[in-house]
């Protein structure tokens, strides 16, 4: 498979991800994502601002998360999210220092 095809699946499977996400099950709380996968919506778009920044593209944590979500993520927040519980809160403790900043993911 050539790089430029490579490219394009990647693309194509990024693209059903989110829209799996964000129109199919904006339900599934951004915790227990995080608490279940390590990441969540917020990771993807962390990781869309860094591969903009390492292109030279200047794009800030939101305005990436406003290219992900579609809307301001303050605006998607009311809409689809929840209040975490206390055992949510503690397990994402656990999950976000695992996972969050590794560079091998």
């Amino acid at each position: 498979m050539d790089d430029q095809t490579r490219t394009e699946l990647e693309a194509a499977a990024f693209r059903a991800l989110r829209h799996h996400l964000m129109e199919q099950r904006p339900d599934v709380q951004n915790i227990d994502l995080m608490n279940l996968a390590g990441f969540c919506r917020n990771c993807l778009s962390r990781w869309y601002m860094e591969a903009a920044q390492e292109r030279g593209l200047d794009m800030d944590k939101e305005a990436a998360r406003e290219a992900f979500y579609g809307m301001p993520y303050e605006d998607w927040k009311t809409r689809n999210q929840t209040e975490a519980t206390r055992e949510q809160k503690a397990e994402f403790e656990t999950a976000f220092r695992e996972n969050v900043g590794k560079k091998d993911s």
